[in-house]
C-alpha cells in the first residue's frame, strides 16, 4: 500500500472520531516528524534549546490538541506539523530570552559561522515575528520561507507541499530571504558584515 495514502486515509478516519485511527498514526508519521525535527534541530547552532525526541513528543501532543476536526490529506498534516514545530522552538527561544532578560542585546551577524545560542535565540524571535510580516504582505513567500527555513524542506518538498512549481519555490525563496535579512539589518538584530 501507498504510505501517503495511508496517512491520509488514517487521518480521514481519525477525522470521523476513529480512536483505533488515532492509535495507528502516529507510528506512520514518526519518522516523517522525526526527520522534521532533525532539520531543525540541525540548524541550531550552539547547543540545541530542546532534543530531537523531545520535539517531536511535544509536537504530537500538540497536534493532537488541535481543533481541526478535518484533515485534508497528509500535506494539510505535515503543514500543521511544520506550523506546530515553529510555535514549539519559539517558545523555547522566548523562554530563553526571557531567562536572559536585563543584559544588553547583542548585533549580530548573519555571516558567522557559529552564533551564540542566546544570540540564535534572539534572531530566531526575530525571524518568526518577520515571518508573520511577510505572510501578511505576500502569503505565499511566507509560506515558503516557513517551509524552508523552519522545517528544513528541500526546495522540491516545499514545491509539492505547496502544490508549485520548483522554479516558483526558488524564486520566492530567494525574494523571502531578501526580505527577511533586509527587514533584519534595519531592525539592527543582524551586522550586513
Amino acid at each position: 500500500m501507498n504510505d501517503r495514502r495511508d496517512i491520509t486515509r488514517v487521518l480521514v478516519e481519525w477525522s470521523q472520531g476513529s480512536k483505533d485511527a488515532y492509535n495507528q498514526l502516529f507510528p506512520m508519521v514518526y519518522d516523517e516528524l522525526r526527520s522534521l525535527a532533525n532539520r531543525q534541530i540541525n540548524r541550531e547552532r550552539g547547543i540545541p534549546t530542546i532534543n530531537r525526541t523531545a520535539l517531536v513528543h511535544e509536537l504530537y501532543i500538540k497536534m493532537i490538541d488541535q481543533s481541526i476536526s478535518n484533515w485534508n490529506n497528509r500535506k494539510h498534516f505535515f503543514f500543521i506539523a511544520t506550523r506546530c514545530m515553529r510555535q514549539i522552538l519559539i517558545d523555547h527561544a522566548r523562554k530563553k530570552m526571557a531567562l536572559k532578560r536585563g543584559s544588553a542585546p547583542n548585533r549580530i551577524t548573519l555571516q558567522e559561522q557559529k552564533l551564540a545560542n542566546d544570540d540564535y535565540a534572539e534572531v530566531l524571535i526575530a525571524i518568526d515575528d518577520l515571518t508573520y510580516r511577510l505572510s501578511e504582505f505576500n502569503e505565499r513567500l511566507g509560506r515558503v520561507f516557513e517551509l524552508r527555513f523552519f522545517a528544513g524542506l528541500t526546495i522540491r518538498e516545499t514545491a509539492d507541499m505547496l502544490s508549485i512549481s520548483e522554479s516558483t519555490v526558488d524564486r520566492d525563496w530567494l525574494k523571502a530571504r531578501g526580505w527577511i535579512y533586509r527587514e533584519l539589518i534595519s531592525d539592527h538584530k543582524v551586522s550586513p558584515e
